[in-house]
């Protein structure tokens, strides 16, 4: 039992942040009480809302929290699927939007420093303005850069530099007991006992609060394009795929697409898709350092889609229709998300993307609902909306359980970039007792009182 945030213990939260990064008001704090998966499904209230500006301040109330008894929930950007920053407990919201300082950029070790409520956009502004790259894009550019390293983010250009954890050097940490450690830094090299680092990357805030990152960079990418390859089927696309890996093309990003999501996006934006023939697309993004390079890669690369069945290849070679292309494909759950009820991301080998799909096509006539499938050829990263349909309540937790046993049976996982959060938990108990076991005694290890993010991951 958690205790109630009384007067006597807000009067003291006032005082550490200041009463203008304070919120206790009702009426202002709806949009800390969900993340975009619990739009629909799941909201709950904090009694507080507090918004430090640094670690120190951070330390402090998490000193607070654990001598009161008083559950803390970190909060990004809210950009979430999974619930990972509601408050199901009450208490304390610790939103990081404060802390939102771009403090460095090396040229010299190429590595940026920022503080966690930096936005991906804004981060992205600042290293082009640097003529440098940061690689990944999770999707949503008001994602903060502590919730993509909270949750590991991913998305659709993770095939060729990885994912979050392949870009994150060095963490500034908050612990559970208010103790700041520092893990990491500008080395690109450290054997120095167990690697604490990885643990806070992809913990979704339950083992610690992050406030100042050192994040790996890129020079920019000398030349850059990207390809549209319609299929009549899907198989046909993703077989293709292992075929251009292993031929020593390695894109930045590999995704595939099926026709039916294409149009409610197109009308979402206001873009055109380049091509209509087609059942299914892969997307294929390709850099390279000189335009001949780029040309040859590009040539060997619709050689193997053509003789793996490809209708056509049609390649993007301007900056706009390259943007215009990622978006509709960064947005197909926004274009969808009013009718969506949880858009998954089920995790399987790619060589069996095809047979996920299939048989997520048979659940969809079965129970006659749609479930659109897209994600992440290269990887192995299906998204599956489940949509509102007819009694969808009754159909939804029937549907969800079937799906992520599909993805178990086919080699995969229950998730690959969003996390578990709170709505997957349930599904925790495929990954085995013993797992699940050692994952309780790290948490207990950091955070003994549980007072850091509860209720998230695991119990």
């Amino acid at each position: 039992m958690y205790k109630k945030i009384e007067s006597n213990i807000a009067e003291k939260i006032k005082k550490i942040v200041g009463y203008k990064n304070v919120i206790t008001e009702r009426e202002k704090m709806e949009d800390y009480t969900h993340d975009e998966y619990s739009l629909y499904l799941i909201k709950n209230y904090p009694e507080i809302v507090v918004k430090p500006k640094s670690a120190d301040e951070i330390s402090e109330i998490l000193k607070l929290a654990n001598l009161e008894n008083f559950p803390v929930t970190p909060r990004g950007g809210g950009t979430g699927l999974c619930g990972g920053c509601v408050p199901i407990k009450g208490g304390v919201v610790l939103s990081l939007e404060n802390m939102n300082r771009i403090l460095e950029i090396d040229k010299d070790n190429l590595v940026i420093v920022l503080e966690p409520g930096v936005r991906l956009m804004d981060l992205y502004e600042k290293v082009e303005e640097s003529n440098l790259f940061f690689p990944l894009h999770p999707g949503d550019e008001s994602a903060n850069v502590g919730g993509i390293i909270a949750t590991n983010a991913g998305g659709a250009r993770a095939v060729k530099y990885g994912v979050t954890r392949n870009f994150v050097r060095g963490l500034e940490v908050v612990l559970p007991d208010g103790d700041i450690i520092n893990v990491g830094g500008k080395v690109m090299k450290d054997c120095t006992g167990y690697n604490l680092m990885n643990l806070f990357i992809g913990s979704e805030g339950t083992l610690g609060i992050i406030t100042k990152a050192i994040i790996r960079l890129l020079p920019k990418l000398k030349m850059i394009t990207t390809l549209v390859v319609p299929y009549d089927n899907l198989y046909d696309a993703i077989k293709t795929v292992p075929e251009i890996i292993r031929n020593l093309v390695i894109p930045l990003g590999i995704e595939f697409i099926e026709k039916e999501v294409i149009p409610p996006t197109e009308s979402y934006l206001g873009k055109k898709w380049p091509t209509k023939v087609g059942n299914a697309y892969l997307m294929i993004i390709i850099d390279a350092s000189t335009e001949e390079e780029l040309d040859s890669l590009c040539e060997k690369v619709a050689d193997i889609c053509t003789s793996n069945n490809a209708i056509d290849v049609l390649i993007a070679d301007s900056k706009e229709r390259q943007k215009d292309i990622l978006d509709i494909r960064s947005n197909i759950y926004e274009a969808l998300k009013n009718e969506t009820i949880e858009i998954l991301d089920i995790t399987v080998p790619p060589s069996e993307i095809a047979n996920y799909v299939k048989e997520v096509h048979k659940v969809s006539k079965k129970y006659n609902i749609w479930l659109p499938c897209y994600g992440h050829a290269g990887d192995g990263n299906v998204h599956t909306n489940i949509m509102k349909s007819y009694k969808w309540e009754e159909k939804y937790p029937i549907i969800r359980e079937k799906l992520h046993k599909i993805g178990i049976e086919l080699g995969g996982v229950i998730t690959g970039e969003h996390g578990i959060g709170f709505v997957k938990k349930e599904y925790l108990s495929m990954i085995g007792e013993k797992k699940i076991e050692l994952f309780k005694r790290i948490k207990r290890a950091f955070d003994p009182n549980n007072i850091l993010n509860p209720g998230k991951v695991i119990d």
